[in-house]
């Protein structure tokens, strides 16, 4: 069945890059790329990474058979328009996914045909379309969220993801551009909640797997005061 999921790299303090750059000048240079490259370090040398862009070498590790694990359950792609745009020279003519793509955005543009498999199709009409079209096209595999972190803030917020990795970097930024923050609009008493269903350690990274429950109601929790707690009131 079908599941749309959604995974980042973060830093311990939750962060998937460092402060948003939003200059004229080069990006590569900037606060939020230095941050951005030293979360997703592990990945670099994976070999199942390095064969999706066409590099020679690579480490054929846990962590490269994770990205080959997420590469091979991905049918079709949902993607923000800054990620479409940024990766647009640097993939190439045969980017990674080697499936349908759709890119959420306000701006109109023709369907981008790439070599491999990939083409990009311009969303106009909202998230949940844009999950729509992807779970059409996935053809029974998932549908991934490639990000950035504001659409899979999005997705979350709107009650579409089934699923969440987090590929937790053991390095604390202190600043930047945080994956789950106030942007969920959570109520005063209101929370998101997830189930983990996997964790697999290694020494660059720690991957961990939730599905994604909903939302639910925060409740008073007074166990702490021993009322209701059977045999509290034993001498």
């Amino acid at each position: 069945m079908t599941k749309v999921t959604a995974q980042m790299s973060v830093s311990l303090d939750g962060y998937y890059a460092g402060p948003l750059y939003s200059g004229d000048g080069n990006w590569m240079e900037s606060a939020e790329a230095a941050g951005f490259f030293r979360i997703t370090r592990w990945v670099i040398d994976a070999m199942a990474w390095r064969e999706r862009l066409g590099f020679a070498g690579g480490e054929r590790s846990t962590n490269s058979d994770i990205i080959a694990e997420t590469f091979e359950a991905a049918g079709a792609y949902v993607m923000g328009r800054r990620m479409a745009d940024g990766g647009e020279l640097p993939w190439g003519e045969e980017p990674p996914f080697h499936a349908p793509v759709f890119v959420v955005t306000h701006r109109p543009r023709e369907t981008l045909v790439r070599q491999g498999g990939t083409s990009f199709t311009y969303v106009t009409d909202g998230i949940a379309s844009a999950v729509e079209q992807a779970r059409a096209a996935a053809k029974g595999k998932n549908v991934a969220v490639a990000g950035g972190g504001s659409l899979v803030r999005q997705v979350l917020k709107a009650g579409l993801l089934d699923e969440l990795e987090l590929h937790i970097v053991p390095v604390v930024l202190g600043t930047g551009m945080r994956l789950l923050d106030a942007g969920l609009e959570l109520a005063d008493k209101e929370a998101m909640e997830f189930t983990p269903t996997r964790v697999v350690h290694t020494p660059e990274v720690t991957h961990v797997r939730y599905t994604f429950n909903g939302r639910a109601a925060l409740v008073l929790d007074d166990r702490g005061s021993g009322a209701g707690v059977p045999g509290a009131d034993v001498p």
